[in-house]
């Protein structure tokens, strides 16, 4: 799971002009690069409870959800796209991570996440 975060992942990231045009050939890799990683994302995920919580953790959130899907999310003008991508990523998360938090409060690895969310 290490190798494929670390070296399979490639988001590429375009100026927003570039982007907004949905039918451009960039604009249609990076979704499906985008996409893909959320998959690998889901896929990390699922192995919580058999790998040890910190490791699935740092991979999942650490790794692939900051350091390459945050960035397309906050390249991602606000709207219904963003708002999608947004969900994807959330369905993803173990609810069980989220039980022992007390209001108001999230995952360290996730606070950017949250601050996007909350704008």
């Amino acid at each position: 799971m290490k190798k494929s975060v670390e070296e399979d992942v490639f988001i590429p990231l375009y100026p927003k002009s570039t982007v907004e045009d949905k039918s451009s050939l960039r604009s249609k890799f990076q979704e499906r690069r985008f996409w893909s990683a959320v998959k690998l994302l889901s896929n990390v995920v699922l192995w919580d409870g058999i790998v040890q919580e910190d490791q699935v953790r740092d991979l999942g959130l650490s790794k692939l959800l900051n350091r390459y899907l945050l960035l397309n999310i906050l390249n991602t003008p606000l709207g219904l796209d963003n708002t999608e991508k947004c969900n994807k990523v959330v369905a993803c998360l173990p609810e069980r991570w989220f039980q022992d938090l007390k209001g108001g409060s999230t995952l360290p690895e996730l606070l950017n996440f949250s601050q996007h969310l909350l704008q």
